[in-house]
């Protein structure tokens, strides 16, 4: 029985909802239910598995692969067996850090490069290792290279290069036909427009893009307005991460404030960032008046004093937004695509997925999910049918992941 695969035809076509996420005093009870649940759907995936062969055994594994990254850590005696390991490969005589996962015996197994997003941790972050685990215990071989501008909070042109350049080293180390591409948040859409280069096309097989930006200019608008633009032009209402319009700020930080103040200004932005409040004012008290007033707006995350400057700088700034958004830019794509969003991100809109529905290649296109079962790259807890909807996609994934080598 063959594993069939949605068409284009069936991309999201309306605004994602937004159901009422659990949180607070009853969320551990919840997370126990969500964790039942899903052993549940592993329970059953496997019996079909036994029925129907591969394609249902792809959705077994997904399960797991799913149960093992939303359960509680497991114990030392329970943990799958992987090779950790920190290296580095070359990417233009530069030698980047990497961590590897890969199952004991993983000789021929499919290889992933696993694209983190902004966050300073960047191949630290500990929701990307544990998710890299349970990757790697799917029977996958998995790379985390650093992306020292995702790592910074800034998208640039040479993140591209660093991607692309882990794709090669992978597929060269495992001796296989192509390797897979996972991104997460900003890193899906570098993963995207990795994909679509023509330097790395050939050595992509597929890419997977979860909660990842279309347009980095619409995006930036959306840290400043609360406003999600749809592909139809209306707009949605939305309220976005405070931390939004800090990135914005940081990653742009020349055009915010006069040249004086640009070292202070990164620095107090940088160390608000990585969430040291007392550096932070301390290096903002280095700051002019008028640039020290600012700083501490956003701070505050009193952002809609700052509107008319803000949304200025990203109108200033959208040619150079543009080279970094795989709006316009997928044309290349060689590589099958799922695209994975979060129906209540609010980092990046699930918005930007139903932009890149369209602006995906038809033929390249292969699913593309809005979901209540994650926020933004972490998993919720949602009702049994999306939990369903949500290991499909990740089996379908990993039969994708079977074919590349």
């Amino acid at each position: 029985m063959d594993s069939t695969v949605p068409s284009p035809k069936h991309r999201p076509s309306r605004a994602p909802e937004s159901p009422t996420t659990s949180r607070g005093r009853g969320a551990p009870a919840r997370r126990r239910l969500w964790w039942s649940r899903l052993r549940l759907v592993v329970l059953v995936s496997a019996s079909l598995g036994v029925l129907f062969a591969r394609p249902a055994v792809h959705h077994a594994r997904a399960a797991n692969l799913l149960l093992s990254f939303a359960g509680p850590p497991p114990t030392a005696s329970a943990a799958p067996v992987l090779v950790e390991e920190r290296t580095s490969f070359d990417a233009g005589g530069r030698a980047v850090p990497a961590r590897t996962y890969a199952p004991i015996g993983s000789k021929g197994a499919p290889g992933i490069v696993m694209v983190h997003g902004v966050h300073h941790r960047g191949i630290e972050e500990p929701r990307l290792q544990r998710f890299a685990r349970a990757v790697a215990s799917a029977g996958y071989v998995v790379m985390t290279p650093e992306v020292s501008e995702l790592s910074d909070y800034r998208v640039a042109p040479s993140s591209v290069d660093t991607v692309g350049a882990a794709t090669v080293h992978l597929r060269a180390q495992l001796g296989v036909a192509k390797v897979g591409l996972m991104g997460m948040s900003f890193g899906g859409g570098v993963s995207l427009l990795t994909a679509a280069d023509a330097r790395f096309a050939k050595d992509v097989g597929f890419v997977v893009a979860i909660g990842a930006h279309d347009d980095l200019a619409r995006v930036s608008r959306f840290f400043v307005t609360n406003e999600a633009v749809l592909p139809s032009g209306d707009k949605r209402a939305q309220h976005a991460h405070e931390y939004g319009a800090t990135v914005l700020v940081y990653s742009r930080v020349e055009a915010f404030f006069p040249e004086g103040d640009v070292p202070a200004a990164r620095a107090a932005l940088r160390a608000w960032l990585h969430e040291e409040r007392d550096l932070a004012r301390k290096e903002a008290a280095a700051l002019s008046p008028t640039s020290r007033a600012k700083v501490e707006k956003l701070f505050a995350a009193d952002v809609a004093s700052l509107r008319d400057e803000l949304l200025a700088v990203v109108d200033r700034e959208r040619d150079e937004m543009r080279k970094v958004s795989p709006h316009g830019n997928l044309l290349g794509l060689e590589a099958n695509v799922y695209l994975l969003h979060g129906e209540k991100d609010s980092v990046i809109p699930a918005a930007e997925t139903l932009w890149l529905a369209r602006d995906v290649p038809q033929d390249r296109l292969r699913m593309a999910l809005v979901s209540p079962a994650i926020q933004h790259v972490e998993l919720e807890e949602p009702a049994l049918a999306d939990r369903w909807a949500l290991v499909h996609f990740m089996g379908e994934v990993l039969a994708d992941a079977e074919r590349t080598r």
